[in-house]
């Protein structure tokens, strides 16, 4: 069966149907994702829903992405156009299923984000893709000189053939994973998130008709772009600069970092200047930056435009070739959040000068992690991740305390799913008192996980803003500086280290900044402080 083209007849849509079907999309979107969680088997998905999922046009254009996590629309907008690039569309059939996670080859941002991707038949003809992501937490004990030492690369390859199985193609990937009967039950999650994907499509096609379903994703994308554009233009045209760092225990030394954006009319355009790529895992590939950048201007211009390839239109994005945040091959990118997470706040830095209004303080501006990998009592290997996370105060509001912020969206993992499963056990999981910047509008307070090894494992941790502070604004106070601290001399400058039974650690994530001069904060909002433990400026 040969795919016959999309018709090319733009039939004429009143705006009820279209938004009739852009709901649809949303909730086909929303049900894969909620499959996905609820059929997989990791810890790092079924409860901390580090997993994304979206639907692409034929053409590969983004219709719609499920609000989960930010940074995955970077390995969504390049994955389609990949396997397009390598695989004839008219030799595609119902049933096929392409595999890909690498950065330069497969669209990836980083490795352990493996996607699957399906395209979605009607008729006989190619009328959308249904896509997924999920961060496989598998590879640990890994340099980050280059992305060969980082995991296995797969580009944009069949996993499936017209339904069918290629089992020499799973096998090739499970035997370079370090817990493959992990990584197996969360692809089969993924495969049955996609199925869903592929029958609720259809099911909409053959509700409205495919030419009235194509055609209603083409004027949601148009309608994406005039709404992200009246946003821009209602913005002042002007230009303005902003600087931070960036350090990490991955590399010596604070690099620096800086942004200049400009709006002119009902565009905005970005340009970033920051050094060169590093032997580290904290380089950034363009299509991570992009994702970035999409989000935090969506947030700031509308965050009421549909998230959808439309939003990109009237913005520009330029970052040299070979930076930090936008890396070449072979450049490592297993850490590229942590640069990301800057990106975000230092668009927001520009965007404050222009309007305060909208904007936060900076947040954490880090994505603290802990990764825990051991043998089991019967011997089996196992891994453990968790990203923890202050966000900077609001124009009108505190910041939230201890969330996730920015390009990662996931939840802190409870300690009752936890302890269950892994020989670990967290002695003290709080808000950190007085970590959040001071100010007429309080910065959300950080987060303090310490840990107990109950067996001998491995273990990696990191956190960012540990020599500099999250940036307050109109008067607000810095937040808190985050900090990893271990027991009986651990140190964890480096990447991987030995822990004993009974050994302890501590990670505390940065406090984001405040907003605003701290004698305008309010009576009440002051009386909340001092339940709270926030007692007064700290270095």
């Amino acid at each position: 069966m040969t795919p016959t083209p999309i018709l090319e007849e733009r039939p004429g849509l009143d705006p009820i149907t279209v938004e009739v079907i852009g709901a649809a999309l949303a909730s086909i979107v929303d049900e894969t994702g909620e499959t996905l969680i609820r059929s997989s088997y990791s810890t790092n998905i079924k409860e901390r829903r580090d997993c994304s999922t979206a639907l692409f046009s034929a053409e590969g254009e983004t219709l719609c992405q499920a609000e989960h996590i930010p940074i995955h629309l970077g390995s969504f907008i390049g994955i389609v156009p990949h396997i397009m690039r390598r695989h004839r569309v008219e030799d595609m059939r119902p049933g096929d299923v392409f595999i890909a996670n690498d950065a330069y080859e497969g669209g990836g941002t980083h490795l352990p984000d493996i996607v699957i991707a399906e395209p979605i038949f009607f008729e006989d003809a190619l009328v959308a893709w249904t896509v997924n992501l999920a961060h496989h937490a598998d590879f640990v004990d890994r340099g980050h000189a280059h992305i060969y030492q980082e995991g296995l690369r797969i580009p944009p390859v069949h996993l499936y053939r017209a339904g069918v199985l290629l089992d020499d193609v799973q096998e090739l990937i499970l035997l370079n994973c370090q817990v493959p009967h992990e990584r197996l039950s969360d692809l089969r999650a993924q495969m049955a998130a996609n199925r869903v994907g592929v029958q609720r499509f259809q099911s909409l096609c053959a509700k409205y008709g495919a030419e009235v379903v194509i055609e209603a994703g083409r004027q949601l994308l148009d309608y994406a772009e005039r709404k992200m554009r009246a946003g821009i233009a209602a913005l002042p045209d002007g230009t303005w600069r902003f600087n931070d760092v960036f350090e990490s225990s991955e590399f010596e030394g604070i690099f620096p970092l800086s942004i200049e954006v400009t709006v002119l009319g009902d565009e905005i355009m970005l340009n970033f200047e920051a050094p060169d790529q590093v032997r580290s895992s904290l380089n950034v590939t363009y299509t991570a930056l992009l994702a970035t950048v999409y989000y935090i201007v969506k947030s700031i211009v509308d965050p009421t435009v549909l998230p959808n390839a439309g939003l990109s239109r009237p913005i520009t994005v330029n970052a040299r070739e070979g930076s930090i945040l936008n890396c070449v091959h072979p450049a490592a990118v297993e850490g590229r959040l942590a640069a990301c997470q800057r990106v975000a706040d230092m668009v927001l830095g520009a965007m404050a000068q222009a309007v305060p209004e909208r904007v936060t303080a900076c947040s954490n501006s880090s994505c603290g992690y802990a990764i825990f990998s051991g043998q089991s009592a019967t011997g089996d290997f196992w891994v453990y991740l968790e990203t923890i996370g202050g966000n900077g105060a609001r124009a009108t509001k505190d910041g939230l305390d201890g969330v996730q912020v920015h390009a990662t969206n996931t939840s802190n993992l409870p300690v009752e799913a936890l302890e269950p499963e892994y020989p670990i056990t967290v002695l003290r999981y709080e808000l950190i008192p007085d970590s959040g910047g001071l100010g007429r509008q309080r910065g959300g307070m950080g987060i303090r996980r310490v840990y107990r090894a109950d067996a001998d494992v491995s273990a990696q941790a990191g956190v960012s803003r540990v020599h500099s502070s999250s940036w307050g604004l109109a008067g607000g106070g810095p937040g808190a500086r985050g900090h990893i601290e271990g027991a009986n001399g651990l140190d964890f400058t480096g990447r991987l280290i030995d822990i004993e039974a009974g050994d302890t650690f501590a990670i505390q994530t940065p406090g984001g900044g405040g907003v605003g001069d701290p004698r305008e904060r309010s009576a009440e909002a002051i009386a909340r402080d001092l339940a709270e433990g926030v007692v007064g400026p700290r270095m």
